[in-house]
């Protein structure tokens, strides 16, 4: 009896050896590839069998040609312990299954209970190892992916004006700020030969990379039209049958854009507002107009009609443009909205341009109390000296 219970406690301790190696082995590496082929490998040589494989696996692993392993994985028929095939499910943490390890046995040979047991102890090893290394895979995909939104970031963030013109007797300054790494809203500002300013606020429908990639295009083709000397309303018209004529894909990405020329030589602003939100246009005397929608956003429709509209710019005159991250800055439930927004900008007495956004985005930043930005921010604002 003695002896019987000696050799038993020898058997464990050889068998608790052997899954310390296994595990060893199997958690040596984080690659996928080395993990599964190590998994097979330790099968097939530990227990002399003809062959391993994981039955969902896209690749072949293991020395099992692919027939036989798609054959096998195919067939739903029971097998036990000691036919030909065994299988072993491999769960991820939550318990649902991800993978087959299915074993090949010799003909007319038997694995005995200590070989099962093996083989089950392996199994939940090599789920653990397996989970690890796509987790592992995953990660390296998204520092990937993270590096090449910083690169985007970088990159639009170049194509905002970084100084603004010098108009003689007027203030300009803008700010975009967006709520992911790229966003879908567009600011540009072009000076022209004749000291026209051309002056552009848009807002691509959604958010995130696609937006910002629609904004770049509409970037290049709204800058060649403006080189090539084209009117505010040619633009509009222009560009909504391109941005439509893109696809589905872009129209479903429309975009709401308000063009501005300012001729500081005349003081007249020109503007067409393509469906974007209405700018607010403050005289000094502190009457307000707006400056509405008269066509469809940009590529929604294949053809839209646009109104150029001018304005006196008197001294003492004050604009905003913005995009709608503006007026959907939430504290709990409640919207700033545009009436706030509104009396926002009417209470700001701040001497220049850049002073009343920094006053803006101080009042969004106290509403929100700190809550988390929800869409892409752009304000523009240009005033007049008395």
């Amino acid at each position: 009896m003695e002896i019987s219970e000696a050799l038993l406690a020898q058997q464990q301790v050889v068998r608790l050896q052997a899954l310390l190696e296994v595990s060893r082995q199997l958690h040596s590496t984080i690659e996928l590839d080395e993990v599964l082929n190590i998994a097979l490998q330790i099968v097939v040589r530990e227990l002399e069998l003809n062959g391993a494989f994981f039955s969902t696996w896209p690749q072949t692993y293991g020395s099992v040609p692919l027939a036989l392993q798609e054959a096998v994985a195919a067939s739903n028929s029971e097998t036990d312990f000691y036919g030909p095939l065994m299988r072993f499910p491999l769960r991820d943490k939550s318990g649902s299954q991800f993978t087959e390890l299915i074993v090949l046995i010799p003909e007319g040979r038997t694995l005995d209970l200590d070989e099962v047991d093996f083989l089950e102890s392996l199994s939940v090893q090599a789920s653990v190892a397996i989970e690890n290394a796509r987790f592992h895979k995953r990660a390296l995909q998204w520092q990937r992916v993270e590096s090449d939104l910083a690169a985007a970031r970088q990159v639009q963030l170049s194509l905002i004006p970084q100084q603004m013109p010098i108009i003689p007797g007027y203030h300009l300054a803008a700010r975009s700020v967006t709520c992911y790494e790229v966003g879908g809203d567009y600011l540009d500002v072009v000076s022209m030969p004749s000291g026209e300013v051309i002056i552009v606020v848009g807002d691509v429908a959604g958010k995130g990379l696609a937006s910002a990639l629609i904004g770049t295009s509409f970037r290049s083709a709204f800058r060649a039209m403006v080189l090539a000397g084209l009117g505010l309303y040619e633009i509009a018209t222009r560009m909504n049958l391109l941005h439509f004529g893109e696809g589905s894909e872009a129209q479903r990405r429309y975009v709401t854009v308000m063009l501005l020329r300012l001729d500081s030589a005349t003081n007249i602003l020109e503007a067409v507002n393509a469906g974007h939100n209405p700018a607010f246009l403050i005289k000094d005397d502190g009457t307000v107009r707006k400056i509405s929608a008269s066509g469809t956003p940009i590529g929604m429709l294949p053809f839209s009609s646009y109104v150029s509209e001018e304005f006196p710019f008197s001294p003492g005159t004050r604009l905003l443009v913005y995009t709608d991250g503006m007026t959907e800055v939430f504290c709990g439930e409640e919207e700033f909205g545009e009436a706030r927004l509104l009396e926002t900008f009417l209470a700001s007495s701040e001497p220049t341009a850049e002073r009343c956004l920094e006053f803006l985005w101080e009042t969004l930043g106290a509403f929100s109390d700190g809550q988390e930005q929800s869409d892409d921010m752009t304000a523009l604002v240009l005033s007049r000296d008395l």
